[in-house]
Order: structure tokens, then sequence, then C-alpha cells
């Protein structure tokens, strides 16, 4: 299959963006892993720690001919604030920071259309602070960390952040949604 590609994207607490994507038409499988760091086969304790340079990420295969590049950067920018730098709502750390790890000269060109037309069209208050970078790692987490929203509906930080965030995002993005 040629038609699969791969975006890597860091938005926060990777558990909330690999839900969403994982339940999107298109979409192959998307991971939780980290990316952007200096340190080989990094763990959660590590980045929790905040001093590897890796950022949470989502790394999501799709197919392209169901879903495009610009859909997947249009619902990851709907899934997070891009101007809170190295944070997301109560989690900081330059491990939450927002970032778009791109795999080719297009996803990178595409990246920056869609940052200046969010920029353009002050969808937020506050500048566009999202990296744009080249995937130059990525690693994937632990296997506790895959599906984490489903495997821990009673966890207390899924309650609160999680659930929320997708609901919202189910109720936006519907007809894109897996049956």
């Amino acid at each position: 299959m040629n038609n699969i590609q791969s975006a890597t994207l860091a938005g926060g607490c990777f558990w909330c963006l690999e839900s969403a994507f994982n339940s999107l038409n298109g979409v192959v499988s998307a991971y939780s892993g980290y990316a952007g760091g200096q340190v080989d086969n990094p763990t959660y304790e590590q980045i929790c720690q905040g001093n590897t340079g890796h950022a949470e990420v989502v790394q999501v295969n799709f197919d392209s001919q169901q879903l495009t590049y610009r859909d997947v950067l249009e619902i990851f920018f709907a899934l997070h604030n891009p101007t809170q730098l190295n944070r997301q709502g109560n989690d900081t750390g330059t491990q939450y920071r927002s970032g778009i790890f791109f795999h080719n000269e297009s996803q990178k060109v595409e990246a920056e259309q869609i940052i200046q037309e969010i920029s353009d069209e002050k969808i937020w208050p506050d500048p566009v602070v999202t990296e744009l970078v080249p995937i130059n790692n990525y690693y994937q987490a632990e296997d506790y960390h895959q599906d984490y929203f489903s495997n821990n509906p009673q966890n207390q930080y899924c309650n609160m952040v999680v659930a929320p965030k997708l609901a919202k995002f189910k109720q936006k993005f519907a007809s894109k949604l897996k049956a």
C-alpha cells in the first residue's frame, strides 16, 4: 500500500492525540511516542524529567486516499492550543510542546501554509508557537501508553482532561469517524 503516509505530531499529552487519530477513517494506526530529543531509546520517566529534548508525539499512519496530510494537520490544530509554549493546559515542560516533525519537503510546505493561514486568520489571540522541524528520530512509547485512554477509563487525568477534549473532537469531526 503505497498510499500510506506518516505524520509525527506533538500537541501536549500523547494519550489524547493518539485516541483521537485512531478513531478516524483513513488512519491505519496512531502510536504514542517520543521525538526530537538527543537521548536514544528514552523512557517515559526520562521524558517527564524534561531534559532529553524529546516531545511526546503521536505517529499517525494514514491512507492518503482517504485522509490528506492537510486533513491530519487541521485535526491536529483543532485538538490542541498551538500558542502555548512548552505546555498544554496544566501539562508543562518542553515534552508538551506543540510541534510538527515533517517527513519530507511537501509536508514541510503544507505545514508552513496552514500555520500561516492560522496566523493570518487570527484564530488564536496569541501567536502560533508550533515548531516545525524534520523528523530525526522517533521512538515508540512503552506498551502501556498505547491506547491508554481506552485501556484506563478509571484514570482521573483521562476523565478530567482527555474525555472532554475527545467529546468535542468527535462532535466536530463526526463525519470523519470510523463506524
